[in-house]
């Protein structure tokens, strides 16, 4: 069976995305044109426009097309501006972010995810002005600071250094709290100082290191 992914770009951004309030058209014209199918496993191609997560193997997955509209929307990295992502996964999110902004630098903990990300970057010509490193997001430092910083992976409380990394006026977008209920939030570094948006609830697989710590029942 031949996918007519044209078709199905388009039926993932008028029946999943737009429904759920995303109406930015810079994100709308992102997520029709990336091609999605490209950047997940032979084995779940068939379902790449599908809402639904889909594995990426180390306990990752590529989140929904919905959650990642909601986070491009929120975040509106505009053309002249520097993103830092955390959680390279399947580079697919990390490419969205390339076409809207200036650069993009993403951390990925695990090595091989990160070189299977860099190749399809390259495979389809979105990676130019995208660097992949291999990170630990909680144990890394840059001196750099950046307008948008983007966290793919839960964090049961967001660590300091994640709002350290952000430009004056510079926004995070990150999902906190304890599964199954998360709340995505938007951290502005605002003049008048820090500000935080509640935008939705979702449930995300942790970052490494990021989970809550255990609780013992005596």
């Amino acid at each position: 069976m031949t996918i007519n992914y044209t078709q199905a770009r388009e039926n993932m951004v008028e029946q999943q995305v737009r429904p759920w309030d995303v109406l930015d058209a810079r994100v709308l014209e992102t997520l029709a044109t990336l091609p999605r199918e490209a950047f997940v496993a032979e084995t779940h191609r068939a379902l790449a426009y599908a809402d639904l997560e889909l594995p990426l193997g180390h306990g990752q997955s590529l989140m929904k097309p919905v959650v990642e509209g909601r986070t491009l929307q929120a975040l509106k990295p505009q053309a002249g501006e520097d993103v830092l992502e955390i959680g390279t996964g399947s580079g697919y999110l990390t490419a969205c972010l390339g076409n809207l902004a200036r650069e993009v630098v993403s951390l990925e903990i695990h090595p091989e995810l990160a070189a299977a990300a860099r190749a399809r970057l390259d495979a389809t010509g979105l990676g130019s002005n995208i660097r992949i490193d291999t990170a630990d997001a909680l144990a890394w430092d840059t001196d750099r600071r950046f307008d948008v910083v983007c966290v793919t992976g839960a964090v049961a409380v967001v660590p300091a250094r994640f709002l350290q990394w952000l430009r004056p006026g510079g926004r995070l977008f990150v999902v906190r709290g304890v599964s199954p209920v998360m709340e995505a939030v938007l951290h502005v570094n605002d003049v008048n100082g820090p500000r935080i948006e509640s935008l939705f609830e979702t449930d995300l697989p942790y970052l490494v290191g990021a989970a809550p710590a255990p609780q013992f029942v005596f």
